[in-house]
C-alpha cells in the first residue's frame, strides 16, 4: 500500500485529524489500522487529541482489545479519554470492569456519571443507578438535563418521581425543555399520576407531537381512555399532524374502552394518511376490531396485508386465541413457519395462552418442547405463559420447575406462579410465596394482591385477609378496586362479620358497585339476616336491574322464612320484568373437539355417548365404594 505519509515527516497535526476523520466515512478496519501504524511511525502516538479519536474509532469499528490497546497507549489521558473507555466497557457488557474504571478515574464529570449511571440502568441493576444518582450529588457534581431524562426513565414509585421532579425544580433545571418535558410526561403517566403529567404538559412553552404521544400514552397506561380520545381530538384539530405511534396508541385505547365508531374512524384516518403499511399499527387496528367483537374485520385486514410480519400474524394468532378459535389460531401458527416468519416470545405466549384455554395437554406440550428447541424458555414473558399453561392443566409442580430456573423473576411470573397454587388449591404456599416475593423480589401490584385475597378467602384465613387488605394502600401504594373489595366483602360475610364488611363499604373513597353489593349478599342469605338480605338484595336491584340474583336470594330467603305472600311478590316482579337466570356452562377439549356444557341442556350432540360414559362411571364408583365398605368390615372384624 502506498504510504500515506507525506515526504517531510513534519506533517501539521491538522492533516492526521482530516485522515482520521477520512476513516469514519470509510469503515474500513484495514485503513483504519494502517493510518494508526503510519501514526506511531511518525511519533504522534503521545497526541492525546488523535489518541482519542483513534479509541473512538476502534470502539464503532473494530475491536474492544484495540479501543483498550489504544486508550492505554494515550500517555496523558485527559477527561474525555476516560469518558470514552468507560463508556467503552458499558458497550461491552463489562458493568463491573465499568465501575472499577470509574472508580480509578482522577476526576469524574458529569459525563462520566450520565455514563455509568447509564450502564447500570441498561443493565436492569436500577437500585445502583439511583444510588449513583444520589452519589453524584453529595460529591457536588450537578445533574444535567440528560441526567435527569435517564432518571425519569427508570422511576417506577411515586415517591420517587416526585423527588426527582423535585430536585430537577431545586436545580432551576427548567422542564419546558421539550426533551425533558416529554421524559416527565412519560414518568408520570408511568407511576399512575396522570394529573401530574398534565401539569407538566401544560407548563411547557414548546410542545412537540411527541408532547401529544407522551400525554396521550399516559392518558391511555393510566385508565384515561375517554382522555386520552379527547386529547387526540384536540391534538389534530390544532394542526399536529400525528404519527405512526399516535395513531396505535388511540387504536389501543379504542381496543381497550371497546369504542368501535373511534376505532373505525381512526382507521379510516390511517388509510387516509398510508400508516397502513407499518405492520405496528396495522396489528393494532386487527387488535381493535377483535376486542369489538367483529373478528371477520380482523380477518378481512389481515388477508389484505400483503406483506405479513411476526407483528400481525401475534395480533390475528391472539384475536383467534380471544374468540375460542383455538384452531384457526394453531393454524396460522403452522402457516408462520411454511411462511418463514419466525415466531416470537409474544407468538409462543399467545400459543401457550390458547393451548391452556382450549387445547389438550398434548398439544400444549409440544408448544413447550419447540420453546426449548427455540431456545426461548429463559424469556421472562414465555416461562410465565408455560406456567400458566401447566398451572390450568393442573400440573403445578412443573409450572414451580420453571419458575425456580428462571435467573430473572418480573412481578409477571410471581404473580403467575400465585395464581397457579391458588387456582389448584394450595392456598398455604400461595400465602408462603407472596412472603418471598415481598422479602426478594419486585414490588407487588394490584394483580399480586387481588391473587393473595383469593387465596385468603378461599382458606378461611380471615386474619391475614384482613390485613393485607388494610396495607393495600398504605404499605404498597395500590388502591383498592372493585375486585379486592369484592373479595374482601366475599370473606368477611362468609366468615359472619356481616357489620365489619359493612364498615368498609362505609369507608370505601366511591360509591360500592353492584359487584360489591353482590358479593354480600349470598352471605346476608346464608347467615339468615333478613333486614341486611332486604336491604342489599333493593340496592342491586337499582344497580343491576337485569341481574337475577337479588330476586333469588330474596326468593330463598323468603321461603326458609315462611314468607309466603313476600315470595309471591318477588317471582311476580322477576316475571313482570323478565328477568333471567345467568346459565353456566363448561367445556373440556378432546382430541381434536371441543365440547361445551350447559346447566340447563338435557341433549348434546353426542347426548347417547355421554349417558353411556356416565353410565359406566357410576358403575364404577359403586363397585369401588362396595369395596371401601367391604375393605373397612374386614379390618373391623381383625380388631
Amino acid at each position: 500500500m502506498r504510504s500515506l505519509v507525506p515526504k517531510t515527516y513534519s506533517a501539521p497535526v491538522t492533516y492526521y485529524c482530516n485522515l482520521v476523520h477520512h476513516c469514519f466515512s470509510l469503515k474500513s478496519l484495514h485503513f483504519i489500522k494502517s493510518v494508526h501504524a503510519q501514526f506511531i511511525q511518525v511519533g504522534f502516538c503521545a497526541n492525546t487529541f488523535l489518541g482519542n479519536r483513534y479509541v473512538e474509532l476502534y470502539s464503532k469499528f473494530g475491536t474492544v482489545d484495540d479501543a483498550f490497546k489504544a486508550f492505554r497507549d494515550i500517555p496523558i489521558k485527559n477527561q474525555i479519554s476516560w469518558n470514552l473507555c468507560l463508556n467503552l466497557c458499558i458497550k461491552s457488557d463489562e458493568i463491573g470492569s465499568a465501575r472499577k474504571l470509574f472508580d480509578e478515574m482522577p476526576v469524574r464529570d458529569v459525563v462520566s456519571w450520565n455514563t455509568m449511571i447509564l450502564g447500570y440502568a441498561s443493565d436492569g441493576f436500577l437500585d445502583n443507578a439511583l444510588e449513583l444518582f444520589v452519589e453524584m450529588q453529595n460529591v457536588g457534581v450537578m445533574p444535567s438535563e440528560f441526567t435527569y431524562s435517564i432518571m425519569t426513565s427508570l422511576v417506577w414509585s411515586r415517591c420517587h418521581g416526585k423527588q426527582i421532579h423535585a430536585r430537577m425544580i431545586r436545580s432551576s433545571v427548567s422542564a419546558s425543555n421539550v426533551v425533558l418535558g416529554n421524559s416527565l410526561i412519560d414518568m408520570y403517566g408511568r407511576i399512575g399520576l396522570v394529573n401530574y403529567a398534565f401539569g407538566v404538559f401544560k407548563a411547557m412553552e414548546k410542545l412537540d407531537v411527541i408532547s401529544w404521544n407522551s400525554l396521550i400514552f399516559s392518558c391511555y397506561r393510566g385508565g384515561c381512555g375517554k382522555l386520552a380520545l379527547d386529547h387526540f381530538c384536540l391534538m389534530t384539530s390544532i394542526g399536529v399532524s400525528p404519527d405512526d405511534f399516535t395513531v396505535s396508541t388511540v387504536v389501543a385505547v379504542c381496543s381497550h374502552v371497546v369504542d368501535l365508531e373511534k376505532g373505525k374512524q381512526t382507521f379510516a384516518l390511517c388509510v387516509k394518511m398510508g400508516f397502513l403499511l407499518n405492520t405496528i399499527v396495522s396489528s393494532a387496528i386487527i387488535d381493535m376490531f377483535s376486542k369489538c367483537n367483529r373478528l371477520e374485520d380482523s380477518v378481512r385486514l389481515f388477508e389484505e396485508i400483503k406483506g405479513w410480519d411476526s407483528a400481525v400474524c401475534n395480533s390475528m394468532i391472539s384475536s383467534y386465541a380471544w374468540h375460542g378459535f383455538a384452531y384457526d389460531s394453531m393454524h396460522l401458527f403452522a402457516v408462520m413457519f411454511r411462511e418463514s416468519i419466525m415466531p416470537t416470545e409474544f407468538t409462543l405466549s399467545s400459543v401457550l395462552s390458547t393451548a391452556s384455554a382450549l387445547l389438550p395437554v398434548e398439544q400444549g406440550t409440544q408448544v413447550h418442547s419447540l420453546v426449548i428447541k427455540m431456545g426461548m424458555e429463559t424469556d421472562s414473558f414465555v416461562a410465565s405463559s408455560l406456567m400458566h399453561m401447566y398451572a390450568v392443566f393442573g400440573s403445578v409442580n412443573s409450572a414451580l420447575q420453571i419458575f425456580a430456573m428462571m435467573a430473572v423473576r418480573d412481578i409477571i411470573s410471581w404473580n403467575t406462579v400465585i395464581a397457579g397454587l391458588r387456582c389448584n388449591g394450595r392456598l398455604v404456599e400461595t400465602l408462603m410465596t407472596f412472603k418471598k416475593l415481598l422479602a426478594e423480589g419486585p414490588q407487588p401490584d394490584e394483580t399480586t394482591l387481588l391473587e393473595v385475597l383469593l387465596a385468603c378467602n378461599y382458606g378461611g384465613f380471615i386474619d391475614e385477609g384482613s390485613n393485607i387488605f388494610s396495607l393495600m394502600e398504605k404499605e404498597y401504594g395500590i388502591r383498592p378496586r372493585d375486585e379486592h373489595y369484592v373479595c374482601i366483602m366475599d370473606m368477611m360475610s362468609r366468615a359472619g362479620k356481616l357489620e365489619e364488611a359493612f364498615e368498609i363499604i362505609r369507608t370505601m373513597s366511591y360509591e360500592p358497585s353492584s359487584l360489591v353489593w353482590g358479593a354480600i349478599l349470598g352471605s346476608c342469605d346464608v347467615h339468615g339476616d333478613l333486614r341486611f338480605t332486604e336491604m342489599v338484595a333493593y340496592t342491586l336491584m337499582e344497580l343491576k336491574p337485569e341481574s337475577s340474583l337479588p330476586y333469588l336470594v330474596l326468593a330463598r330467603t323468603y321461603e326458609a322464612d315462611k314468607r309466603w305472600e313476600s315470595l309471591i311478590k318477588v317471582r311476580r316482579a322477576m316475571k313482570e320484568r323478565d328477568v333471567k337466570g345467568d346459565i353456566d356452562c363448561s367445556w373440556i377439549g378432546f382430541r381434536n373437539s371441543i365440547f361445551v356444557f350447559k346447566s340447563n341442556e338435557m341433549l348434546h350432540i353426542r347426548d347417547k355417548d355421554i349417558y353411556q360414559m356416565l353410565s359406566l362411571l357410576d358403575t364404577e364408583m359403586e363397585d369401588e365404594f362396595h369395596c371401601y365398605q367391604q375393605h373397612n368390615y374386614m379390618d373391623e372384624g381383625e380388631e
